[in-house]
């Protein structure tokens, strides 16, 4: 009896060690296997959703700069025609970058310089009203001039949009004066200048060679921290000597929060400040009348980055869709409903929201993208711990 039950005591003993080993084994391959699967969404992320953005919005603005310098010296309706066509383009690929402000966009301050709303018109008046600025501007280094002496409330998309749309309309080419043609003309330079900033930033020497050649010359900086680093590379080697990110999972968490944040800032902000009367000036894209394609549009962004790329370059098996899906199918799902819900919600907004700004249908929008901020959140937990 003594004998056997050490045999089997030992025997106990050695299943459970083995038991223990093997489970070791088993969590040792799964965190391998997650590891590996952070990784290719990181990479998926940089080259098929942020790269392709960043470089679209690059080129766009290149071009609005370059028929913008040429509308001042021959302003033409069509080719006023072609610029407001152009920078609605431009517009559009930087609403559906939003989701990804981290990163260059936010550690070089791009957002604010440009994209702050409303316009100062009084500000903007005075510039018009000053021969020194203006003959600032008109000089060959017109667009640092704008970047460095203008105030975010004069720049970026908003001043250009303030000179080429009324009421949601585009202007005759006759309403232009002379001086918003030069003010005009150095903005979208500033604008231009900045966008390859936000390229070279995350794509580094796989930027175009012109754009980088400019940011040099600018002395603009455009890697991580002064590193030499670019934020491509930066997020691709998370948990890797060098990198910002101390894990994939950090880089995985930095992901899925700035798709937290836009929705957050969507409903809460964007929306809700004149929807619900705090600020009924705080109406983004107000002479276009395009808010609420630039609403929808920062939930695209959300989108591209959920599905694993832009329409066209996206990847099932690297997207975070695919990977929480394996987590918990339940919660991916939440998160598509809820990314389909906020679209549906803000394209149900009566246009254009300059106008009806505190329809009851508005708060709706509001509802559903404090919904997505919120599963999204829920998201992050559920990495936290995968």
């Amino acid at each position: 009896m003594k004998r056997n039950y050490i045999k089997l005591a030992m025997t106990t003993v050695i299943a459970a060690t083995t038991l223990f080993f093997v489970s070791c084994k088993d969590e040792e391959a799964n965190n391998v296997t997650n590891d590996e699967n952070a990784a290719a969404i990181a990479t998926q992320f940089v080259d098929h959703t942020v790269a392709p953005t960043y470089t679209a919005l690059a080129a766009a603005t290149e071009d609005l700069a370059a028929q913008l310098a040429a509308l001042k010296d021959n302003p033409t309706q069509s080719g006023l025609q072609a610029a407001c066509d152009k920078f609605l383009e431009a517009r559009a690929w930087w609403e559906k970058s939003e989701a990804f402000l981290f990163g260059a966009a936010g550690d070089f301050g791009v957002d604010p310089h440009i994209d702050s709303w409303p316009l100062d018109e009084d500000a903007f008046n005075t510039l018009m009203n000053s021969p020194a600025m203006i003959a600032a501007l008109d000089d060959e280094d017109g667009d640092v001039v704008a970047g460095e002496r203008l105030g975010n409330a004069l720049l970026g998309f908003h001043g250009i949009e303030y000179i080429l749309f009324k009421n949601g309309g585009i202007k005759s080419v006759g309403d232009i004066s002379t001086n918003e043609w030069i003010y005009v003309t150095a903005v979208s330079g500033d604008l231009r200048n900045r966008c390859y900033q936000l390229e070279a930033g995350w794509l580094g020497d796989k930027a175009p060679a012109s754009h980088i050649a400019k940011l040099d010359k600018l002395e603009m900086a455009y890697d991580v921290a002064g590193s030499g680093n670019s934020y491509g590379w930066n997020m691709k080697n998370a948990g890797q000597a060098g990198s910002t990110y101390a894990s994939r999972t950090a880089a995985l968490i930095a992901i899925v929060s700035g798709c937290v944040d836009i929705a957050d800032e969507v409903g809460s902000s964007k929306i809700y400040a004149a929807w619900h009367g705090e600020d009924v000036t705080y109406i983004e894209s107000p002479y276009s009348y395009m808010s609420i394609s630039d609403f929808a549009n920062n939930i695209r962004s959300i989108q591209n980055v959920w599905m694993g790329g832009v329409e066209g370059q996206r990847d099932n098996s690297k997207s975070l869709h695919s990977f929480v899906g394996t987590l918990d199918a339940d919660l991916d799902a939440k998160v598509i409903t809820a990314i389909d819900n906020a679209l549906a919600k803000i394209q149900a907004m009566p246009a254009p929201f300059a106008i009806h700004f505190g329809d009851a249908a508005n708060g709706e929008a509001v509802e559903a993208c404090a919904a997505l901020s919120e599963t999204l959140d829920e998201v992050i937990d559920a990495i936290k711990v995968y």
